[in-house]
């Protein structure tokens, strides 16, 4: 079944001017190829919204086109996500926050006051959160509406309670909060551990398939990408990036592909010769070939300093 993802979603798209509560749709549409082209059915649609806010959250709606019916992944700005759903003739009617952190929880009680929206949450993390109404563990199946399904993934390491989202639509996307960012990892600074964060993404993470999209709970592309160049300066892909990330308003940030991110995410590149021969300078007691998971502890390290 042939999918076709309406949105901004390529660097080659002209920039925008977007502002504080701007939002995008992104429709994931299926075709049966036995039916004609232009019959096509919506079965999950992704509203991202840019929050402005010093901590430069990312904030998702995600809902049923069938009925209305709109799930809220980590909404620190309630307001704007209300606003929002309401604009699109939607109704909340569940929360999500992938972590305990309170730029991701805060939100929840004035969005419960306003929706009367069920909260879901690491089973681990309810008690630190509160008013979790829904524990979830890895594999559980999240259904909005009629035609969404969301799979939990138990994902550790920028804290010891964090879940990403997974729909395994044709064009699979991926909620990943504070996991996995665009060019970049999340910090393990406040309850994570990095060993548990390079499992996470070594043995679930990196094994998605390419195409899926990805959307981290924080805009650092252009940051992010000015790392992986100080790590791997001879990466042309990130080069080009990094001058489109600075132009772009945050809020028309694209989309990326974890197949994308293989390519510009220094943390998904443990294998390049020259993030090992830069780890090398700084550390020489590697040795001359490191393994994967201290290349991905020694960046972490770097990266906390950067």
């Amino acid at each position: 079944m042939p999918v076709s993802i309406c949105g901004r979603g390529t660097l080659s798209d002209p920039p925008r001017t977007l502002h504080y509560g701007a939002t995008e749709t992104i429709a994931v549409r299926c075709s049966d190829a036995t039916t004609p082209r232009d019959y096509e059915v919506a079965i999950m649609l992704i509203e991202r919204i840019w929050s402005a806010n010093p901590y430069r959250n990312f904030h998702y709606l995600i809902a049923c086109p069938e009925s209305g019916e709109a799930l809220a992944v980590d909404p620190l700005e309630w307001q704007l996500c209300l606003q929002a759903a309401r604009a699109k003739g939607w109704q909340i009617t569940q929360i999500l926050n992938t972590h305990e952190h309170l730029d991701h929880t805060g939100g929840n009680a004035g969005l419960v006051e306003a929706t009367q929206a069920r909260v879901l949450a690491h089973a681990a993390a309810a008690s630190r959160i509160g008013g979790v109404d829904r524990g979830l563990h890895k594999g559980d199946v999240i259904r909005v509406g009629r035609s969404v399904e969301l799979e939990c993934l138990d994902t550790p390491g920028h804290t010891m309670s964090h879940v990403c989202l997974f729909a395994q639509t044709d064009q699979p996307a991926l909620f990943c909060g504070d996991t996995l960012f665009n060019a970049g990892a999340g910090n393990c600074h406040n309850g994570g551990d990095p060993v548990q964060l390079y499992e996470t993404f070594v043995a679930q993470l990196a094994r998605l398939p390419d195409n899926t999209r990805v959307f981290p709970g924080h805009e650092y592309m252009a940051r992010n990408l000015a790392f992986t160049l100080d790590r791997e300066p001879d990466n042309a892909e990130a080069a080009t990036r990094v001058s489109a990330a600075h132009a772009e308003a945050p809020a028309a940030m694209p989309v990326t592909t974890l197949g994308e991110e293989k390519l510009i995410n220094t943390f998904l590149r443990l294998q390049s010769p020259t993030v090992i021969r830069g780890l090398r300078e700084k550390f020489p007691q590697l040795g001359a070939r490191p393994d994967a998971k201290t290349v991905f502890l020694k960046l972490r390290e770097l990266r906390n300093k950067w």
